[in-house]
C-alpha cells in the first residue's frame, strides 16, 4: 500500500494559511498569467463556476473583477482560507458562495448542482498522492452541465517541474488521469514555471 505524502503545513491553521498566502505569489510569479488564461477560457457570458481548493481567493479575485456575470462557488476545507478570501475579496465576496468541504472526502460533491466550469489551481496535489487524481476528476465530471469544461492547473513532475513523483504527476500522467476519468477532449492551455493548465471536456 502506497502511503500518502504528508503536508509540511496545516492550512486549516490561521498562521499557516496566512504564511502560505503571503508567499504564494512571490514563489509562483507566473500565477497572474495563469489567472488570465482561466479568464479567457471562461469568457464573458453569464455562467456558474465552482473553484476547488479556492484558498485565499487569488483566482476568485481576478475572475470576479474581470467577469461580472459569474455565479461563483468557492470550496475549500479550511475556514482560515475562506476568512482570508473574504478579506481579499471585500464587496466581491457578496457574489461568492463559500463552502467548507474537503475534496478528499468521497461525498464532497453532493448537493452542489451543476456548473458551466469547474476550476482548480495548484490544489490537486493536496490529495497528497497522485493516485487519487482520476477519482477526483470523475467526481468533477458529474458536476459539469452539458457543454461544461474543467480547467485544472497544478504542478507537474519532471524536467522544469517538481521532483516528487508520488505527490505530483508528469504532464503525460495529468492528461492520462483526465482521460481515465472519461474526458474525451483534453487540451493543454499553458505550461510555465513548473505548472500546467489543462482544459477538459
Amino acid at each position: 500500500m502506497l502511503e500518502d505524502v504528508p503536508s509540511p503545513i496545516d492550512l486549516r491553521q490561521p498562521a499557516d494559511a496566512q504564511q502560505w498566502a503571503a508567499t504564494a505569489l512571490s514563489k509562483r510569479p507566473d500565477r497572474p498569467e495563469f489567472f488570465a488564461c482561466f479568464e479567457r477560457s471562461i469568457g464573458a457570458g453569464p455562467c456558474r463556476v465552482l473553484e476547488l481548493g479556492s484558498g485565499p481567493g487569488f483566482l476568485a479575485h481576478h475572475l470576479l473583477n474581470a467577469l461580472p456575470s459569474l455565479d461563483y462557488v468557492a470550496l475549500d476545507f479550511s475556514v482560515a482560507m475562506h476568512d482570508l478570501a473574504r478579506e481579499r475579496l471585500g464587496p466581491l465576496s457578496q457574489r461568492v458562495q463559500f463552502i467548507q468541504r474537503s475534496f478528499k472526502e468521497g461525498d464532497w460533491s453532493q448537493g452542489l448542482g451543476q456548473f458551466d466550469f469547474v476550476l482548480t489551481h495548484q490544489a490537486v496535489h493536496e490529495l497528497r498522492h497522485k493516485r487519487y487524481a482520476a477519482a477526483l476528476h470523475r467526481q468533477v465530471r458529474t458536476l459539469l452541465a452539458p457543454g461544461g469544461a474543467y480547467l485544472v492547473c497544478d504542478h507537474f513532475a519532471g524536467a522544469d517541474g517538481m521532483s516528487n513523483d508520488q505527490l505530483y504527476m508528469t504532464a503525460d500522467e495529468q492528461a492520462a488521469a483526465l482521460a481515465d476519468a472519461g474526458f474525451a477532449s483534453i487540451e493543454p492551455l499553458l505550461c510555465k514555471g513548473g505548472m500546467l493548465l489543462h482544459r477538459a471536456n
